[in-house]
């Protein structure tokens, strides 16, 4: 493919997403495949001479969509939404021909660069401490993740670093292996199970500390497990503190968390993947209160800003924790401007080496859309949610099961696990929509979470009146 023929099949290529977006109202939110399905339809090796571009374009309608999951149709309320744009499309579209790979400043200095900008522009827009932003001073700064799983890693395995050399400052006869084998982490029982996971890979002991009645930790029980774990020997250094947990959206209480640690000289990590977003909105930014306790902070953009799968925001007060964990210089990295004290090479702050360039999608996105018209799509999110949840509480049968925030809804219908059960199975067989559960306590509950771009009242109400019907089936079969 040359030039020439790129210009024209990428025109083409931007008319089938632009169509597919379009009509993907039209389209089944979840597909019919069975496991397997798509190995019978392509050739068993790559072909040996090329194929036409009109053949895979007619396949990816043919072979790929039915097996597509419509993330981005206005009946898809499962999960948290995956954020999606026309700007961050292009913007993709530019990162892709520009192709670098941004381990360090030299290696491309705009994708550096504009990264730290875009950073300290996000962390302006949600008002966070001076103290995380780099500025052209400060010790602290944002780095792009590729999710809010490999920030908690991060966090942790730079906390646990952190924890060692100072053990083993204060007493050199200490091994790292002698200090590992008592380090004890902490999360709320509601946490997602990334954080879980951070603790096996990071090799430490993870606790889960109850919630309260609102599904949030709160001081009482996190310091109770720090005074027991403490009388017996262990070593408590790391907090996640959720905002906006993946089950009901539900808020540690960071207020009071936030002292507990700073007095116990342990790491806070704020994972607020989902509900981020809408602090940039000041009615909701008072649920960031108390993050000048941490000493890191994340959030996805691609969830509910309008960028792209994936650009998950990750601050840290103390850059040079991070950089301490990770950093590795061997000669072919090394350049002449990395003691400049101007510059930092990403490398150094994550899991990966090589880096995509990401922060165009975010500058892309600010500039078209701006501050203001963020909000409004964050606030109309939260609008419908709140319709929704109105419908649910005007059906005597059903039952609200959490506090509304933000763009999530966690009902019920009044009864057992079982009847609900057979309700999601009846509602995602169907495939009009797409929902699905969580525990809360000992209940079995179905999340409503508000989800497209493109959503809007009509889809919901469509949504409320097949649910309310399909209930009405299922109680009705009940009984017979």
């Amino acid at each position: 493919m040359n030039s020439g023929e790129f210009r024209r099949r990428g025109k083409e290529m931007v008319d089938f997403v632009a169509d597919y977006l379009e009509g993907i109202e039209r389209r089944q939110v979840y597909p019919d495949v069975e496991p397997g399905y798509l190995r019978p339809l392509i050739p068993t090796t790559a072909p040996e001479e090329p194929d036409t571009f009109e053949d895979i374009l007619n396949d990816v309608e043919k072979i790929i969509m039915p097996g597509v999951t419509h993330w981005h149709s206005p009946y898809f309320f499962a999960y948290f939404p995956s954020a999606n744009s026309y700007p961050a499309l292009l913007a993709d579209i530019l990162c892709g021909a520009i192709g670098c790979i941004g381990f360090s400043w030299a290696a491309s200095p705009a994708c550096t660069e504009l990264e730290t900008v875009m950073m300290d522009w996000l962390g302006k827009m949600l008002k966070l401490p001076e103290a995380f932003l780099a500025g052209q001073v400060g010790e602290g700064g944002g780095v792009i993740q590729g999710s809010a799983s490999e920030a908690t890693l991060v966090a942790l395995l730079a906390a646990r670093t952190k924890v060692v050399r100072r053990l083993q400052a204060a007493s050199p006869g200490l091994t790292q292996g002698a200090i590992m084998e008592k380090l004890v982490a902490y999360s709320s029982d509601q946490a997602h199970s990334s954080v879980e996971r951070a603790g096996l890979i990071g090799g430490v002991k993870l606790k889960a500390i109850p919630s309260d009645g609102k599904f949030a930790m709160r001081a009482s029980a996190l310091q109770e497990a720090l005074e027991r774990d403490k009388a017996e020997g262990l070593i408590p250094f790391f907090v996640v503190a959720t905002l906006g947990t993946t089950s009901c959206c539900s808020f540690d209480n960071l207020l009071e968390v936030g002292p507990i640690c700073n007095k116990e000289d342990m790491w806070l990590h704020i994972d607020a993947a989902y509900a981020g977003s809408s602090f940039i909105c000041p009615e909701f930014r008072h649920l960031l209160n108390g993050v000048e306790f941490a000493d890191s902070f994340n959030f996805n953009p691609h969830k509910w800003m309008l960028v792209n799968f994936d650009c998950s925001a990750m601050w840290v007060k103390k850059r040079t924790d991070l950089i301490g964990a990770f950093k590795l210089d061997p000669l072919y990295l090394k350049h002449g401007h990395q003691d400049s004290g101007l510059i930092t090479d990403y490398r150094h702050w994550q899991l990966p080496l090589g880096r995509r360039f990401r922060s165009l999608k975010m500058w892309f996105v600010f500039r078209m859309y701006g501050v203001k018209g963020l909000q409004a799509y964050i606030r109309k999110h939260v609008r419908l949610a709140h319709e929704f949840e109105r419908l649910v509480h005007q059906d005597p049968r059903f039952e609200v099961c959490a506090e509304v925030t933000l763009g999530l809804v966690c009902f019920r219908l009044k009864g057992s696990n079982k009847l609900n059960e057979d309700l999601l199975e009846r509602i995602n067989r169907a495939k009009k929509i797409h929902l699905v559960p969580c525990h809360l306590r000992d209940k079995f509950v179905l999340r409503f979470a508000i989800c497209a771009r493109t959503v809007e009242f009509a889809h919901v109400q469509r949504a409320w009146e097949h649910i309310r019907q399909l209930a009405t089936d299922l109680l009705r079969a009940e009984k017979d």
